[in-house]
């Protein structure tokens, strides 16, 4: 979705022509919606694997996932390069700074979904759980979160990145109420098994919910200079 994306320049003087400083920051943006490119991918495949019981889509995530490292080493390495080596000013020492910490948070994302598909494998021998299509929405929102930080991101659109706080309260809430009705389950037939692995899961989708909403806020930091 972003791969082609030029996410617009936002601390350079257009009178000033491009230096290597302006072409090496724009490569790592480049880099970094690539990177969320990925995340997503990788958190659509995981959502696939455990509701639509595709093993297929579990067995994709590995080799996605060293794709979503190798970006994070890099993009991290490029910018502490930049840092130390080109003396950049205050603006761009806060963009590449706040870059550094949104790639964790999409790094981060990338291991829970992985996580997911692990989880998938393990849950499948057992019936459907009647709470599935519940924590299915949960997923549901927790990756258009992961999507709209990403257009914030490509936009510079601060307002949009700070919009997402309030989309993480409905993912808190379903979090909440699904624990409840998860952990408090009277007169489980069988081993317990699936509702401890459906009560990781509906956690690694609040985490991943939480890491959307840094990237978010992250871009309205780059924009702005202000921390919320």
């Amino acid at each position: 979705m972003f791969e082609n994306t030029s996410v617009k320049a936002i601390i350079y003087d257009p009178n000033s022509g491009t230096t290597q400083l302006t072409r090496e920051i724009r490569r790592i943006e480049r880099d970094i919606l690539r990177m969320g490119a990925l995340v997503e991918q990788s958190f659509r495949l995981s959502h696939q694997a455990l509701f639509a019981r595709d093993l297929k889509a579990a067995e994709e995530l590995p080799h996605i996932d060293k794709q979503i490292d190798h970006f994070y080493k890099q993009i991290e390495s490029d910018c502490a390069s930049i840092m130390t080596m080109q003396a950049p000013v205050a603006q761009d020492l806060r963009c590449l700074s706040a870059f550094m910490q949104l790639v964790r948070d999409l790094e981060r994302i990338g291991d829970y979904a992985k996580d997911l598909a692990e989880i998938a494998v393990k849950i499948f021998p057992y019936p459907p759980h009647p709470s599935l299509p519940e924590i299915a929405m949960m997923s549901h929102h927790a990756q258009a979160m992961l999507a709209t930080s990403l257009v914030a991101l490509a936009d510079l659109d601060a307002a949009g990145g700070r919009s997402i706080k309030q989309l993480d309260d409905a993912v808190d809430s379903a979090y909440e109420h699904l624990y409840q009705t998860l952990a408090y389950q009277r007169d489980v037939p069988g081993v317990i098994e699936p509702i401890l692995l459906l009560v990781l899961v509906i956690r690694h989708l609040e985490r991943m919910a939480d890491h959307a909403t840094n990237i978010g806020q992250r871009v309205a930091y780059i924009v702005t200079g202000q921390r919320h």
